[in-house]
């Protein structure tokens, strides 16, 4: 569907515009309520693809296409599907979130923190939007330097370390992601006629079984990093415990995403037969990821670390389920996504906001906080409830179709799958009933008051998304019977093909 105005563009462009206005700031005051304008203004623009979106037509939406480098065949090419769709307003939404949580517990140099946040949001934007991949590129490393300054600048005391982790670990990644591209662009000169860095030029290919192989592991290192999927996943407990609480809101809710939809946007309809080949390997790393991870939290003492774990945990389901191949586990793995971001973006907030009245994370430093602090413990009731997957919040659909996909697949990969929702209701129960309910320790003994307005103001939308998404969550899984059904063709269209050739030979 074609606009007057360049809608993604905007959406995309606004914080960056905003960042100016925040440099250019005299005060503190002005300086907060420029990032929260800016914010709030990309919010709003990020809902309205969903209004103009069409949810019966295949292929890509409100597309707006100016030629780059044309020698080269780098364009700047921007459009949204059914995967996209809820990625922008998700990450808009969180960018929100994150401002609000920032007002007061950033006392340094807080017009470069105001600015590197966002620069930041303005990259995820444009990952979520971008379909030529060199300029999918450009904002996918645009990310890492403003979460690296996030993390290094504003963390807790080994944020360096944390910060130095992060930005080797995904730029090794992201190495291998920028020489797969060049290698697809010179096959798409071979056998398309003219150099392209366009996704949806790249479709069109019938690469050969081997060159997929070789193309599917440089990308597919790239996002299995930033997802992360086992083995490499060790960057992101220590990112999260360093980070200041609204860079672990951003990298839980939107940064973990972008690997999950890479996979999906690149992997899957550029390399079918590479995905059917390597999938019992992958399910093998999601499963191991589900368990271990899920085991790793039992042990720690840390809330925030507690949280990344679970995160590791959740994530390796999604990659299950979109791996199963089936249209239940794509549209589950999108929606999840959004209720992953959501819950555990929540969970990071309720986890500061703890941390700012009590001074530590340390579970066995808390106890008897629920009498202090009722309306923060009911928040953090609510939201571990989401995260455990209970029935009528938002969690509970996107685990259902995983699992379902899981099983659908193979009946004991869904049988051990399962065991996500089983110890991870374990363990953030065992959290919830020792920060809230046990005996009052040290920490419990200071003095400190329940949520303020402000602190209220964030959480209330995120419950009332939590409510929207489990009692109607058609809304959204209507909007991916497309781009679910587009995928698993582009996978057949493979299939058929080794069929046909199979048959030749």
């Amino acid at each position: 569907m074609q606009m007057h105005i360049p809608l993604l563009s905007i959406i995309v462009f606004l914080p960056l515009i905003g960042s100016l206005f925040v440099l250019g700031s005299r005060n503190r005051t002005t300086m907060h309520y420029a990032a929260l304008v800016t914010t709030l203004v990309t919010f709003a623009f990020s809902l309205v693809p969903i209004f103009y979106f069409n949810s019966e037509l295949a292929g890509f939406q409100l597309e707006e296409y100016v030629p780059w480098i044309p020698a080269w065949g780098i364009s700047y090419h921007l459009g949204i599907d059914g995967l996209s769709l809820f990625l922008l307003p998700l990450t808009g939404f969180l960018s929100v979130l994150a401002v609000l949580v920032s007002w007061k517990r950033i006392a340094v140099k807080e017009r470069a923190y105001f600015f590197s946040f966002l620069i930041l949001e303005t990259g995820m934007l444009g990952v979520f939007v971008s379909l030529d991949t060199i300029l999918f590129y450009v904002f996918w490393e645009a990310m890492l330097i403003p979460m690296f300054l996030i993390i290094g600048i504003w963390g807790s005391a080994n944020r360096r370390y944390a910060a130095i982790k992060f930005l080797i670990y995904t730029m090794a990644g992201s190495i291998f992601m920028l020489v797969a591209m060049i290698v697809m662009a010179i096959y798409t000169k071979q056998y398309g006629g003219h150099l392209s860095f366009d996704i949806t030029v790249w479709t069109q290919l019938k690469l050969p079984e081997n060159i997929q192989y070789w193309l599917f592991a440089a990308f597919f290192i790239a996002f299995a990093i930033k997802v992360p999927i086992f083995p490499f996943h060790t960057w992101l407990p220590d990112a999260h415990v360093e980070a200041p609480t609204a860079g672990s809101v951003l990298l839980a809710g939107v940064l973990l995403k972008m690997g999950v939809y890479g996979i999906l946007r690149l992997c899957f309809p550029l390399f079918p037969e590479a995905v059917r080949y390597f999938t019992p390997l992958i399910m093998i790393l999601g499963l191991i990821g589900v368990i271990y991870a899920a085991f790793v939290a039992f042990a720690q003492t840390d809330l925030k670390k507690l949280v990344a774990y679970s995160s590791v945990s959740h994530m390796g389901l999604i990659v299950i389920g979109i791996f199963a191949a089936n249209a239940t586990g794509i549209k589950g793995g999108i929606l999840q996504m959004i209720n992953h971001g959501l819950s555990t973006g929540a969970l990071f907030i309720l986890v500061g906001a703890l941390y700012e009245r009590t001074g530590t994370r340390n579970m066995e430093l808390m106890g008897g906080l629920a009498r202090r602090v009722p309306v923060l413990a009911a928040f953090f009731m609510i939201v571990t409830l989401s995260s455990i997957g209970l029935p009528g919040l938002n969690g509970f659909i996107g685990e259902f179709f995983l699992l379902l996909a899981a099983f659908q697949f193979q009946w004991w990969l869904g049988a051990l799958s399962a065991t996500t929702m089983v110890l991870g209701a374990i363990y953030m129960l065992w959290m919830y009933q020792r920060v809230m309910f046990e005996k009052s320790r040290a920490a419990a003994e200071k003095t400190f008051g329940d949520f303020s307005r402000r602190e209220n103001i964030v959480m209330v939308p995120v419950i009332i998304m939590f409510l929207f998404i489990g009692f109607y969550p058609s809304f959204f899984l209507d909007r991916m019977n497309k781009i679910s059904s587009t995928l698993l063709a582009d996978m057949n269209r493979g299939a058929i093909v080794h069929t046909i050739s199979a048959g030749e030979k």
